[in-house]
């Protein structure tokens, strides 16, 4: 992680929803920067895009956070330098898994997805 994505995600550690002038402000990043970082936060999954209802005419707003799913990582991994967060698509993962072959799952006996994968544990 590099320090423009350290900086953002201390921004969001809070836990509440921030809007993009927010951000902009307590981080100081130029608004290129700030969005590209945002954007690839958010395809790793360490950060949620939210659209805000509006009341009146122009675009619409978004506010990012930190979803709960992923929080005690990030925190863990802002407080201790050693630990470094990795973010897989299931796509990739699943060239890693010893039951996959060619899209089928053989422990499963279906096509390989991620809800059906017996690797991943399952949220109750």
């Amino acid at each position: 992680m590099d320090p423009f994505d350290e900086r953002i995600l201390t921004a969001l550690q809070g836990g509440k929803p921030k809007v993009f002038t927010q951000l902009l402000d307590e981080t100081g990043f130029s608004h290129n920067t700030l969005r590209l970082h945002l954007e690839n936060l958010a395809n790793q999954g360490l950060v949620v895009k939210e659209k805000r209802p509006t009341t009146g005419l122009g675009r619409p707003k978004f506010a990012y956070l930190i979803p709960p799913r992923v929080r005690q990582q990030v925190s863990a991994a802002l407080s201790d330098p050693l630990i470094e967060i990795v973010s897989l698509p299931f796509s990739r993962l699943k060239r890693l898994c010893r039951f996959e072959k060619g899209g089928y799952c053989k422990q499963a006996r279906k096509g390989c997805e991620a809800q059906d994968c017996p690797q991943i544990k399952k949220e109750e």
